[in-house]
């Protein structure tokens, strides 16, 4: 039998008996599989429970020995090999895991008791082993956290390679005797939200055997996209060494100092692209991903910015399985937006990508969307076919439209703009932003994409941030906040067992009233106009190009709504003023927006009210999870 093991012979004998073919080889019992997917035959109380502490070939904190980082083991008691699901983390002894911060517990001997989140309660009666992993230089591993630097890469990378005979692991975190994951059949998932979702990412852009799929939801796919924005630093979101510096243990703490100073060096106040930065971009190593991608991510996530999941999409290999979630929430995991139907699908995606299950959820749709609160579309491929860049060009008189224009339009710094004061009042002119408008459109207008805008901006000092936004002005119904809130009554997922409790509160939707809603952002630094790795002192009086990002979106503007383009100063709930605050003038000839428009762009036609109250709320910048 190969190293796949006999769980998987169970799968094939299944799929075999209910086809009327006889099989080669029959292990396990026929329940193991039914319906499409592996029930749950193995009793969670008699699982194997245990920590291997698995060499990095690092040796960061620079105490003479490779860095050990702790992987924590629930599997079935059983001969059978099986497959692992992974979550690698640095919260698991800091901020916990999931919507009630659950930490790991351990026995009076060390032996792992509680296991965050509901992997190990659910999956590991169906056959599979969860591993939780520490990042180096937490919890209970050595070596340094780096902020999705090369050791936190080797946190994840390593254990796969463990579960696949290619390193080391042992019984301590210094000496102690050496381990194998004789039990494990290779196949390894990895899963995680937020910085857990990341290092899925960093990992699988390495091409390590072993990891058949990684489930991403709401993660970073380039940590300067995470920091900074086209030139400008994000507001409250800190440096990678002061991320780090609350998820630490104290060997790391004393003696990991010259790693903080490298992180430090390498991020510069001035939201410069460095060395560092690239090195912590996983969408430039895309193309080395053989796993499938299942990702999730909340399109009102201020936390994680979309621009992640988009261009982290649109870099992998074009034969890539895939999968995607777009939720209408903000920094939030499926598992509280649509409990059950993310529990069957993950069920569903890990038996297929390992176990090789024929259950057909390669072929269903590529794409479920949530178009209203807890309305879902699907999409057989994402984009949708027939999506193609449209460009719309601001005029002089406000309007927004495909024709080219002339003229010019102004606006002011104060200093004290926000993107939620900007938008408002569409109808009132304003010298603190541009604001452009098409007609009332006459039938529907889907954006599936990232888009882009370029602006001739002439500035009167020398120091300007840009922030820019599109806007759907109608009224509409959406989530607010992070779009739930958590109830007191509670439902269970899996088996529990003495010290690992499978029940989790229950979530509701939160909704809100608007007449205009953000669907995409953006920030610059006019001063990297030409380049993002060397800025320039701008010259008061002379007109720069610069084209910066939107986030990516995927949004229906209804049929009677208004696509608006505002564009301001500095947004600062987000980002930081300029040191000197311009008047800033855009030559409309040379200023466009390039949209992703899926079909053809409507007509748009006379005049909408919009009401100059009840806005889409700002959502504060996070934290990550921590």
């Amino acid at each position: 039998m190969t190293r796949r093991g006999s769980l998987i012979g169970a799968v094939v004998t299944l799929v075999a008996l209910t086809a009327g073919v006889t099989p080669a080889t029959a292990a396990a019992p026929a329940t193991t599989v039914r319906d499409g997917v592996t029930q749950p035959v193995f009793p969670l109380a008699d699982a194997i429970r245990e920590t291997v502490y698995v060499d990095t070939g690092l040796d960061l904190d620079a105490d003479g020995t490779k860095d050990r980082v702790a992987a924590d083991v629930i599997r079935p008691a059983t001969s059978e090999k099986v497959p692992v699901i992974m979550d690698a983390s640095p919260y698991y002894q800091s901020a916990g895991r999931g919507n009630e911060g659950e930490t790991k517990t351990y026995d009076s001997a060390g032996k792992p008791v509680k296991f965050p989140l509901f992997y190990d309660n659910y999956f590991v009666p169906r056959g599979y082993a969860v591993v939780l992993v520490d990042f180096a230089g937490t919890s209970r591993s050595r070596g340094c956290l780096d902020t999705g630097g090369r050791a936190e890469i080797s946190s994840g990378k390593s254990v796969v390679d463990w579960l696949n005979g290619r390193a080391a692991g042992y019984t301590a975190v210094t000496g102690g005797t050496a381990v194998t994951a004789s039990w494990s059949t290779g196949a390894t998932g990895m899963i995680g939200k937020s910085w857990d979702g990341t290092i899925t990412q960093g990992v699988a852009a390495t091409g390590v055997a072993g990891l058949r799929t990684i489930v991403p939801i709401a993660a970073i796919s380039s940590w300067y996209d995470w920091f900074r924005s086209d030139g400008v630093s994000f507001r409250s979101f800190g440096t990678p060494t002061s991320l780090a510096s609350g998820h630490e243990n104290a060997n790391a703490r004393s003696r990991c100092a010259a790693v903080r100073t490298e992180m430090t060096n390498g991020s510069p106040s001035n939201g410069d692209v460095t060395p560092m930065w690239v090195q912590r971009d996983f969408v430039r190593n895309a193309a080395n991903v053989k796993a499938s991608v299942f990702a999730v991510h909340g399109q009102a996530d201020l936390n994680v910015k979309t621009l992640n999941y988009g261009q982290w999409w649109d870099a992998l290999p074009a034969s890539t399985p895939r999968k995607l979630w777009l939720s209408q929430t903000g920094h939030v995991d499926p598992f509280d937006f649509r409990r059950g139907a993310w529990v069957d699908t993950l069920h569903r995606w890990f038996d297929h990508y390992l176990l090789d299950v024929p259950n057909g959820i390669d072929t269903e749709p590529q794409a479920s969307i949530e178009r209203t609160p807890d309305t879902w579309v699907q999409d057989q491929s994402w984009p949708p076919a027939g999506t193609a860049r449209q460009t719309f060009h601001p005029s002089a008189t406000g309007a927004l439209t495909t024709t080219a224009s002339s003229g010019t339009g102004t606006f002011t710094d104060n200093g004290s703009g926000s993107a939620n004061s900007w938008i408002a009042s569409p109808d009132s002119t304003s010298t603190s932003r541009t604001l452009y408008r098409t007609g009332a459109l006459t039938a529907d207008l889907r954006l599936s994409g990232t888009s882009s805008l370029t602006v001739a901006a002439t500035p009167s000092t020398s120091t300007a941030h840009l922030s820019a936004f599109l806007v759907d002005y109608g009224p509409a119904t959406i989530r607010s906040g992070e779009g739930i809130r958590t109830l007191a009554t509670e439902s269970c997922w899996g088996e529990s067992r003495t010290g690992d409790d499978s029940c989790y509160r229950d979530t509701a939707t939160t909704t809100t009233a608007v007449n205009a809603e953000i669907i995409a952002r953006g920030w610059a630094d006019l001063a990297n106009h030409a380049s993002l790795t060397a800025p320039t002192t701008l010259v008061p009086g002379t007109k720069y190009t610069m084209t910066l990002r939107l986030s990516t979106t995927d949004h229906v503007v209804p049929r009677g709504h208004r696509l608006g383009l505002v564009v301001a100063g500095a947004d600062t709930s987000q980002i930081s003023a300029p040191a000197r605050l311009p008047s800033v003038s855009l030559d409309l000839a040379r200023t466009s927006v390039r949209l992703p428009v899926v079909g053809a762009v409507p007509a748009a036609t006379g005049d909408l009210t919009v009401g100059r109250v009840g806005t889409q709320p700002d959502r504060a910048p996070g934290r990550l999870d921590g």
